[in-house]
């Protein structure tokens, strides 16, 4: 490794003929008592000298590299086989090994896992891991921060519990007597003084957070499924396609699907987000009814109909969505 640290220290050497030589003594010397010198203070960061017997007690302590002081990172996969240390970090990832041409990287939630053809050696896996590094590292700190962003948006299901829900805060409010207009619950309008929208739920006021929780998640696919539909009607004629069919999703990791016969799959969860963002997801499935990849031909499909799309899709990886469970 280049550019290795080494640790110096300067001593202070003796100062030589520190003394003078003592003057003869006067003919007729005379018993004086003499005042005890004042004793010096020394200043702040004065240096001092380290007597000539305290130094010379035994060898110096070895210095210690400066990468061995530092603690490192650590991404660890739960199912991790291997492991290695990547610049400032200790990266255990899951390795397996499959029916495939090339090595292949993956990282998520759990952290890195790493797919390899059965004939590559070991050694080769490793060498391919250490190229890579870079990314993998700015990858994994990416997710990590992305999870953090999510675990400080977990909801704590109860009175006063508050989410999102179309880029705006909304506070649930537990009111059982409430008469409400639509099934299980009815979303105020915004206080006057300017304070979060009041989702009113049709809860005991000794519910179980579970049972909150289902009523708020039923509203909100209520929600989600109505403005889904008048979007994709908007977007559908503007791109020349027709849709035949709407299902919500909870999947996890995907925002929205399409098939080939005009069924469209959309994530319930983009209720939390604002509609322009929403509209960038509906614009993007029903794009795919045109062409079904992700080739520039489909990009510009897209932008046709939503033309800072590329802003869009940045945000959507980027804002924490509320983790529910």
């Amino acid at each position: 490794m280049q550019g290795l640290l080494q640790f110096t220290m300067d001593l202070f050497e003796g100062l030589g003929s520190e003394f003078a030589q003592p003057e003869p003594p006067a003919p007729r010397p005379k018993k004086v008592r003499k005042a005890a010198p004042p004793v010096a203070t020394p200043l702040p960061f004065e240096p001092q000298v380290v007597p000539e017997e305290v130094r010379n007690t035994g060898p110096a302590l070895p210095a210690i590299p400066l990468r061995d002081t530092l603690a490192l990172a650590s991404f660890i996969h739960p199912q991790a086989t291997r492991e290695l240390v990547l610049g400032s970090a200790r990266v255990a990832y899951e390795f397996k090994r499959g029916k495939r041409k090339t090595i292949g990287f993956l990282v998520g939630a759990e952290g890195l896992s790493v797919r390899a053809p059965r004939w590559v050696a070991l050694r080769d896996v490793d060498a391919a891991v250490r190229e890579k590094a870079d990314w993998i590292l700015r990858k994994l700190q990416e997710t990590q921060q992305r999870h953090a962003r999510v675990e400080a948006t977990r909801i704590e299901w109860k009175d006063g519990a508050e989410f999102p829900f179309m880029g705006e805060p909304v506070v649930i409010r537990l009111d059982p007597k409430h008469g409400f207009a639509s099934v299980g619950g009815t979303l105020d309008d915004a206080e006057a003084a300017g304070g979060p929208r009041i989702l009113r739920l049709a809860v005991a006021q000794n519910a179980e957070p579970s049972q909150i929780r289902d009523a708020a998640q039923a509203w909100l696919m209520r929600q989600a499924r109505k403005l889904f539909i008048e979007r994709l009607d908007h977007f559908a004629p503007l791109l020349g396609v027709r849709w035949q069919k709407l299902s919500l999703s909870n999947a996890a990791t995907r925002w929205g699907s399409a098939s080939a016969d005009g069924s469209i799959r959309l994530n319930w969860r983009l209720i939390h987000f604002r509609l322009p963002v929403i509209d960038y997801v509906v614009a993007h499935e029903l794009a795919h009814l045109r062409v079904m990849d992700h080739s520039h031909r489909f990009w510009e499909t897209v932008e046709s109909v939503v033309p800072d799309y590329d802003v869009l899709r940045q945000q959507l990886k980027d804002e924490a969505v509320p983790r529910w469970n």
